[in-house]
């Protein structure tokens, strides 16, 4: 059990130890002491003794002595201060209660709890934790209704948590349903591409090609969604084809202004595609994931709108500034071919 299990189970627990002691406590309180206990008991037994003698009597003569008497006992009875009281249901309510912080107790365990710990993590890891938790459901679900809607449901929970021999069954027999489902096709088609890279085995010719049919063919249905694009892209890099896969991951960037699953992919394209110029090779490897693919700005200022010199460009770039990193070991001839590119963006702006 890990330390955040253990805290949480002796959270539990002290919590339950509380709503017992307080709900109990009505319980535990004891009725305080009569001191008029046995006269008021005497006087009781006495008015009762002469209202049963009333009931019964037969000799008329007897009435006003018996009626005189009872009046005393009543007058008596009446003299005593109240007898103090316990507290009226307390049994049941102190049970109801309990049963009540029980029942507190137990919603909080599987609600409180399991959102306080997902508090503690990314956006990305908590949607994966409740994606891994609703997969029973999902396919249990799915098996039981046959619907397309209920497989994708199940196959897009599996996916999203890496469970990606779940994501397989479900969004096959999400296919076999109705075979033009972007979504399944085109992440059944990613994960038949790599899976060479989970389990270790290198895939075949025909099972890449089979992969990259089911890819484009997501895409050509849905190419307005972001992740169409950026999985052709993925897959079209993979084939060598440069200029058509960095043409997908930019036109997903443009769907998905902040989607950064490309990043570094467009980098290693555009250094690979810019070998002719020097410049932009360096730019595209060093400089492009942080200042944009044209350098109009990303996580890192637009390097069309700077106004610094070609030396103070060239001191940060070597020493580094801020959260800039520092490069340097460029070469001088990259260095100065890099300086030259990027005046040239200043002079065109923005």
């Amino acid at each position: 059990m890990t330390g955040a299990a253990l805290l949480n189970v002796l959270l539990l627990a002290l919590v339950a130890l509380a709503c017992v002691w307080l709900v109990t406590e009505p319980l535990r309180a004891r009725t305080p002491d009569d001191p008029d206990k046995a006269e008021r008991a005497r006087l009781g037994a006495e008015r009762d003794r002469l209202y049963a003698e009333l009931a019964a009597l037969s000799d008329e003569s007897r009435r006003p002595d018996l009626e005189r008497r009872a009046a005393m006992a009543l007058r008596g009875l009446d003299a005593l201060p109240p007898a103090p009281q316990g507290r009226s249901g307390t049994p049941t309510l102190a049970l109801g209660l309990l049963g009540g912080a029980a029942l507190l107790t137990a919603v909080g365990a599987v609600t409180f709890v399991p959102r306080w710990q997902l508090a503690s993590l990314s956006a990305n890891e908590a949607e994966n934790v409740q994606a891994v938790l609703k997969l029973p459901g999902l396919k249990a679900q799915a098996e039981r209704s046959g619907t397309k809607e209920a497989y994708l449901a199940w196959g897009k929970a599996a996916f999203d948590s890496n469970t990606f021999d779940q994501a397989v069954t479900a969004y096959g027999n999400a296919l076999k349903l109705d075979p033009r489902q972007p979504e399944a096709l085109r992440r059944l088609g990613i994960l038949l591409l790599t899976r060479g890279e989970q389990t270790g085995q290198a895939i075949s010719a025909e099972d890449a090609q089979r992969a990259a049919l089911l890819i484009r063919t997501g895409a050509q249905l849905a190419p307005q969604e972001p992740e169409s694009q950026l999985l052709l892209g993925f897959a079209l890099a993979r084939f060598g084809e440069d200029q058509a896969a960095l043409a997908a991951l930019e036109r997903y960037r443009t769907l998905d202004p902040k989607g950064r699953d490309a990043d570094d992919l467009i980098t290693a394209l555009r250094a690979r595609l810019n070998t002719s110029d020097p410049g932009l090779r360096v730019y595209a490897a060093s400089c492009a994931s942080c200042h944009g693919p044209g350098g109009g700005g990303g996580t890192g200022p637009s390097l069309r709108a700077s106004t610094l010199t070609r030396a103070a460009l060239a001191q940060v770039i070597t020493q580094g500034k801020g959260a800039m990193p520092a490069y340097p070991d460029l070469k001088p001839a990259d260095l100065d071919a890099l300086l030259t590119l990027l005046e040239g963006w200043q002079r065109e702006g923005q």
